[in-house]
Formats: structure tokens, C-alpha cells, sequence
């Protein structure tokens, strides 16, 4: 088998007629403050040296960064250890993702992975940590799995028993409490010409929020409120979604603001297979942040464990001084620009459920152990063909310190084109302290906030 799984762990997780008890004892849960991480990763190195051990990432920024500015590199003298390129895959097909595989022999030479050092820079603040061992003792699945309950501010299940559990620990990972940044999209042509659309994003996270409990916080994640800034064509666009934690109870709430009708309308379809806004057709509406809403469409099983190259410290695509046309080439991202490195990550495969209606059949994801950060995924058509893959290049946001995306794709195989999300450099840096209450997200508030 070329693949080397590293642990194989079972999981048939859906099609449960009641709750599955998923909470650990009192004495698996000691594990997250000895041989694990406090989010649940193997503390130690492998074996070969490759992959160090966990130290606390990072969890303090760089001497010579200040508050307030972007994210500056911390490992500016780093140089590739290696590349891997077409000619020379098959001496690394045991740490490649198919996606990538494909990438390389579709799109070589010009795509490459200049591959680092491993660096387990992946770090949270200590109060999310000790939720993620209360969440351990207390978490379990909702029927179906369709939710969680008793877990709040984090992943709920930093030992995962099956798929499930593992997609959920990203769909609630911590990203901060609230958020507010400005970054563009694109879908380049297949010459690299390209028209990028400028959003405003403002996050708050009713789920992070220190002090919250799952009754109080109405089933929702967070609430999300964009405006499209450029081009003029698209300029006022608004749209407010609220995410909620059980959507198949209480589906996905969101409604959209048209500058050129001027009126605020719900927004029902926005879920599942629907085209993510603005992408020319090229990502659904669930890959947004790599996996998000229900996961009701899948049956998921949890594959194990695989050591593999993925994106990782992208501090040089995020650097302030980087623009979109650094980035963005023919058929894929300015590789000069990405950073790989081995790292252990989770593996998950979801086969769509009999009866279900989605454009993908089955599709993988590599979860990160340390942060449980979805970094690549793998997308199939119903013929069984490999037709997208994506990617989230990933840092360290200094001010919180949370481990998050900076800039993300999916490259349509096919069509030999790409969506990008993410482009936000030269715009001021991300500031996880604007002050919102979740009063500013409501429908009536994103509709006075349109007719300004």
C-alpha cells in the first residue's frame, strides 16, 4: 500500500439512531497533560527526528513585531531543505498527498514545494487550553452526530473516536473571539489574468467567547458580516450569516444586501454544494474555510494518522509587502512564495451518503495535529476522479496567538483554473480586538448599516 498510515483508527459514525457517548475518562483525558498536547497531538517527535517535539509553539511573537502590524516572519534565515518537483516525486510518494501528486505531475516544473523545517509553531492561549480538557470530559456528539453538546470555546474532542469527531474539532476550532480584517478573492484566467473582489470581513464568536455556555449562545458558532469593497460593480454588497452549531435543527441563517435593488433578503440556499459567491463556479459553498455547516451529506470515517508535506508558516505569502500579482500565476500560486513541511496530520475521508445530491462523491481532508486545522483536501467526482484539491497556508496571528489561515485555494484540475481567498496583503493587519457586540449582527443592523 503506497499510502503509509502511521495509526488506523475505525470510524462509522453516521446513521446512529442515538447520541454516541464520546466523552474520555478522567484518565484519557491526563493524557492531554503528559504524552499529548493539551489540543490532543503527540507531544513527542518521530522517531526519524524529522518532526520535533512540541515545545508550546509559538506562543510568544517575535522580538522586533509590534502590536498592531502585520505578522512578520520568525524564521527569516530558514532555507528548503529540499524541493520536490515532478522529475523527483517518486522518491517522496510516501509523504505526498494524492492531491498533490496530481498537482505536480498536471502542473510541473512550474509547481513545485520547496519543503522546510518542521516547525510546530501552532499555539493557543491557556485558557482555550483548558477547555479542550474540560471539552474531553464532557463532549459528545448530538443524534446523528449532527451537533455536539456540553463543549464550548474550542474543539470538543481533542481525542477524536471517529470522522466525525475530528471534522467537528475543525469546524469549532478556536479562532479568536472576534475578528475584523479586509483581504480579496480571485479566479484567475488560465493566462493569470485576473479581477480580485475586496471583502470586509467582521467575525464574533459567540461559541469562543470566555465565559459562554453552549445554552446561552441561541445554537450559534459565530456571526460573519461582509461588504464588498471593489470592484464598483459588486461595492456595497452585504452579507450577514449566523452560523449555527446544529443545522439540521436550526439550519444556517443568512441574508444578502444588493446595492442595486437596496433591499436586505435571506439568503436561504447559501449551504452545502451551492457556488460559493464570486468563485465562477470553482468552490462550494462548504469549502469555505477548507469545511464548514452541516455534516449530515457524508458518512466519515477516520482513516489514522499520516506523516505528510503540507503548507505550513506561510509568513512569506503573508508578508506586507507581497501584492496579488506576487501571488497569482497560470494554473496555480506563485510557488517561490509557499513554505512545506512534514508534519503529523489526521486523516479523514467523507463518502457521500445514498440519496444525497453534492457534486463531490467522496472527498479528504488532512487535519493538522496541532491546532486540528484542515491544511489540504482532496475533492472527487462521482466517476471517481480526483477534480479539485485545496490548500490553507496557515501562521500565527501574534496578537492572540491562534493558528489560523492566511490565504487558501482550490484548484479545479479540470478546468485548469483557480479560486483564492485570503489576498490580504497591504491591507492594515488583522485586529482580533474591534470591540463588536453581537447586536451589530443582527438583520435590522446590517440593514442600517446598508443604507448608510
Amino acid at each position: 500500500m503506497r499510502n503509509r498510515i502511521i495509526a488506523a483508527i475505525a470510524a462509522a459514525v453516521l446513521g446512529c439512531s442515538g447520541p454516541v457517548l464520546a466523552k474520555v475518562s478522567p484518565a484519557e483525558a491526563e493524557r492531554l497533560k503528559n504524552d499529548l498536547t493539551p489540543v490532543g497531538a503527540e507531544r513527542a517527535g518521530n522517531e526519524s527526528g524529522t518532526i520535533p517535539a512540541w515545545t508550546g509553539g509559538l506562543a510568544s511573537p517575535p522580538a522586533n513585531w509590534r502590536e498592531g502590524t502585520v505578522e512578520i516572519n520568525p524564521f527569516p534565515e530558514d532555507e528548503a531543505l529540499y524541493v520536490i518537483t515532478r522529475d523527483n516525486l517518486d522518491q517522496y510518494r510516501d509523504i505526498l498527498s494524492d492531491g498533490h501528486i496530481q498537482m505536480l505531475e498536471q502542473y510541473g516544473p512550474e509547481f513545485f514545494m520547496p519543503v522546510y523545517q518542521t516547525r510546530r509553531t501552532a499555539a493557543f492561549p491557556e485558557h482555550v487550553y483548558e477547555k479542550f480538557y474540560q471539552n474531553a470530559l464532557t463532549a459528545e456528539l448530538l443524534d446523528n452526530g449532527n451537533g455536539v453538546r456540553d463543549t464550548i470555546m474550542t474543539s470538543p474532542f481533542p481525542i477524536p473516536q471517529n470522522g466525525l469527531e475530528a471534522i467537528w474539532n475543525h469546524i469549532l476550532r478556536y479562532r479568536g473571539e472576534e475578528l475584523s480584517f479586509r483581504s480579496a478573492s480571485a479566479t484567475p484566467q488560465r493566462d493569470g489574468s485576473f479581477n480580485p473582489v475586496v471583502n470586509q470581513y467582521d467575525y464574533f464568536f459567540a461559541y469562543s467567547r470566555p465565559g459562554a455556555e453552549l445554552e446561552d449562545i441561541d445554537n450559534k458558532i459565530f456571526y460573519l458580516k461582509t461588504e464588498t469593497v471593489a470592484p464598483s460593480s459588486l461595492a456595497g454588497t452585504i452579507t450577514l450569516v449566523h452560523e449555527t452549531l446544529d443545522q439540521v435543527r436550526s439550519p444556517r441563517l443568512a441574508w444578502r444586501y444588493d446595492s442595486g435593488s437596496r433591499r436586505l433578503r435571506r439568503s436561504p440556499n447559501l449551504a452545502y454544494e451551492t457556488d460559493l459567491p464570486n468563485s465562477s463556479s470553482l468552490r462550494s459553498v462548504d469549502q469555505k474555510d477548507m469545511y464548514n455547516g452541516a455534516p449530515n451529506q457524508y458518512d466519515w470515517e477516520l482513516k489514522g494518522k499520516r506523516e505528510l508535506i503540507v503548507p505550513y508558516n506561510a509568513y512569506k505569502l503573508h508578508d506586507e509587502t507581497v501584492r496579488p500579482n506576487d501571488v497569482i500565476r497560470p494554473n496555480h500560486i506563485n510557488q517561490d512564495l509557499t513554505r512545506y513541511e512534514l508534519h503529523r496530520v489526521w486523516v479523514v475521508e467523507a463518502k457521500r451518503r445514498t440519496g444525497i445530491s453534492h457534486i463531490y462523491d467522496r472527498r479528504v481532508y488532512y487535519i493538522d495535529e496541532d491546532s486540528w486545522q484542515i491544511l489540504a483536501t482532496e475533492e472527487y467526482n462521482e466517476a471517481g476522479e480526483l477534480w479539485r484539491v485545496s490548500e490553507a497556508h496557515n501562521i500565527v496571528y501574534y496578537s492572540v496567538p491562534v493558528f489560523w489561515t492566511t490565504m487558501e485555494m482550490t484548484y479545479d484540475l479540470k478546468a485548469q483554473r483557480y479560486y483564492i481567498d485570503g489576498l490580504d496583503n497591504g491591507y492594515p493587519a488583522y485586529n482580533f480586538e474591534p470591540g463588536y457586540r453581537g447586536s451589530e449582527f443582527t438583520a435590522a443592523a446590517a440593514r442600517r448599516a446598508a443604507r448608510r
